[in-house]
């Protein structure tokens, strides 16, 4: 007689098929209408699940929107913490950092269409799960910002923690019109020219002050 497989307790269960369908059916709905205007009726038939497993599942629809950005960002996460692996260098590490979150959210129009415009005008999501992923992303830059300061490659004059916001800040900016009216981006050029700006100013040497 066979002896039943031991479980990795480590190994997650597989997620039920009605989650993974109304999940899915969120994305396809978000790709073409704003969070608002999607109903959990919508949302059931689109995925031909009974709608009682929105609340079942995820509480309730905000909740579902958080469950799909959640995987978003994981991904994300994983992704751009990969990509600094064997990257030397402040300068360096900062715009590979940069030119991932360029890529990421022009590759993904519905992640970017929540982070950037759904969850944010609602408080609760500051104090959410989901909140706690996007602060190991923008600590990754901390680390980089502090590294290069303690090291001398940044000036010690500025803190990490306001070059983080306005990094952070300016990366949102100039990807928020191509999110908002679904139009082109380049991840090459904007990252060129976003450290061509931001490197002159933060970098140790760079700009002298006058007096």
């Amino acid at each position: 007689m066979n002896k039943p497989e031991k479980k990795d307790p480590d190994t997650p269960l597989p997620k039920p098929s009605g989650r993974i369908k109304l999940a899915n059916a969120l994305r396809h709905l978000l790709a073409q209408k704003d969070f608002s205007s999607i109903t959990t009726a919508e949302i059931s038939r689109t995925s031909g699940v009974n709608e009682s497993l929105i609340y079942r599942y995820f509480g309730d629809k905000r909740g579902l929107l958080h469950a799909v950005l959640d995987e978003y960002l994981e991904n994300f996460v994983k992704q751009v913490n990969w990509g600094m692996k064997g990257i030397e260098g402040t300068k360096n590490k900062l715009r590979k950092f940069i030119w991932s979150t360029f890529y990421f959210y022009d590759q993904d129009r519905v992640f970017s269409k929540i982070l950037l415009l759904e969850v944010r005008n609602y408080p609760g999501y500051f104090t959410s799960e989901t909140y706690g992923i996007v602060k190991q992303y923008t600590n990754l830059m901390t680390e980089i910002l502090e590294q290069g300061i303690k090291a001398g490659e940044l000036r010690k004059d500025l803190e990490a923690r306001s070059i983080r916001q306005i990094v952070l800040g300016g990366i949102e900016h100039l990807v928020l019109p191509a999110v908002i009216n679904d139009g082109p981006l380049d991840p090459d050029g904007l990252t060129e020219k976003f450290c061509l700006l931001l490197f002159e100013g933060i970098q140790a040497g760079g700009i002298k002050n006058n007096g």
